[in-house]
């Protein structure tokens, strides 16, 4: 991978995470629990009380026991198995869907 390519990647999954952690404070204003963002270099944990989705570069897994491909495109969006969208679109769709279960 060129270095550019590598800063990319890394910017994008700072912006995956601050979107995350945004819409999970949003979602959980209100409620008697606060959605937590954990993030490392190589996953980014959303919790909100038992209930969590992993992220890591290329997979999304859930405490439902779901399981999806993922990647962040170079043009900043997030694709989900076969589907792409904007990526605050996507995680504000994730972090409603994992609080309000």
């Amino acid at each position: 991978m060129n270095p550019h390519s590598d800063l990319l990647q890394r910017e994008l999954w700072s912006s995956w995470a601050g979107v995350l952690r945004s819409y999970a404070a949003v979602h959980s204003l209100g409620r008697d629990q606060h959605a937590v963002v954990e993030v490392s270099e190589a996953e980014i944990l959303l919790r909100y009380g038992s209930r969590w989705m992993r992220f890591t570069h290329d997979h999304i897994t859930s405490s439902q026991g779901a399981e999806h491909t993922f990647a962040l495109t170079e043009n900043g969006r997030a694709r989900i198995d076969n589907t792409e969208d904007e990526m605050d679109l996507s995680a504000e769709r994730l972090a409603r869907e994992i609080i309000t279960l």
